[in-house]
């Protein structure tokens, strides 16, 4: 029986180590079932003051830096010899955005988190790690 191979695969990630561990494991099993890699990271806007939230030259210039951010996790995939990798940027609730909104517009057949989050105000993908395990319409990878 040969396991699933993966067409799509979607990985979240954050600047937690976790999240790079996932981004690895995310990379390696697109490269070994030559599949799509979708890099996604959610702009969070409860980590913005109501003042932020309301200045668009704020939310653009978080966004456009965590897009820099994404392309640089998109070099790496290509440097790896990855040649189908796209990146996603959602905004809101990491879990939810990620499961209701990317999920269905993205279509991948895996989703792949790091498990951990960043402790404090940063409280990226880890404590959303079991609301997208639960709530996910594809097979979830939480990568320890």
């Amino acid at each position: 029986m040969n396991p699933k191979k993966f067409k799509r695969i979607l990985v979240g990630v954050d600047d937690s180590p976790d999240a790079q561990l996932a981004f690895r494991y995310a990379m390696n099993r697109a490269k070994s079932d030559q599949a799509q890699l979708v890099i996604c990271s959610v702009l969070e806007s409860d980590n913005m003051n109501i003042y932020q939230a309301l200045s668009k030259d704020y939310v653009h210039g978080k966004r456009d830096d965590l897009y820099d951010h994404l392309q640089q996790y998109k070099n790496l995939a290509e440097r790896v010899g990855l040649t189908d990798v796209k990146v996603v940027i959602g905004e809101g609730d990491p879990g939810e955005t990620i499961v209701k909104s990317i999920i269905p517009a993205v279509k991948p057949d895996l989703l792949v988190v790091g498990s951990l989050s960043k402790g404090g105000v940063r409280k990226y993908f880890g404590s959303q790690a079991a609301y997208m395990a639960k709530y996910s319409p594809i097979s979830v990878m939480i990568v320890r």
